[in-house]
């Protein structure tokens, strides 16, 4: 079984291209810290590509921003490829299969990403505006 689940920060904007048969591809990378400090007593942080395809792809490249927290589940993709110089390298990938946003939202409409562009979430969880209640005249009298 190849899964992985990571939790941490863009360190760049996502980058949206398009391959030549018109799929859709954004990749990015996150930061994430380890649960332990080294020697020295620093927190090491290790970096993550993460590929995400098609409308997944497209949803993140709207909605996410350098440094913006999010909680990415897929799996480990490892690749080949011939640099400039012609020599071989091997590339590991995240391919993202999952994503979710774990910045809150700003109240501030006049920022760029998701703060602003994201529709209100219709689950309970403090996203959404509550409807106001209306006043309401109870004169007391019950009808049973």
């Amino acid at each position: 079984m190849n899964k992985v689940f990571l939790i941490g920060n863009l360190t760049r904007d996502p980058e949206l291209t398009e391959t030549s048969g018109g799929v859709k591809i954004c990749r990015f990378s996150i930061a994430v810290n380890r649960q332990y400090s080294g020697a020295d007593g620093e927190r090491k942080t290790d970096f993550f590509n993460v590929v995400a395809w098609r409308g997944l792809g497209e949803t993140i490249a709207r909605y996410a921003r350098k440094g913006n927290k999010v909680a990415v589940s897929g799996s480990i993709e490892m690749r080949t490829y011939d640099d400039n110089q012609g020599v071989r390298r091997t590339a590991t990938d995240i391919v993202a299969q999952d994503v979710e946003f774990l910045t809150p939202r700003s109240g501030n409409s006049s920022e760029e990403g998701y703060e602003s562009d994201l529709p209100a979430q219709s689950s309970g969880r403090g996203g959404a505006k509550k409807p106001q209640l209306q006043p309401f005249d109870d004169d007391g009298d019950i009808p049973f």
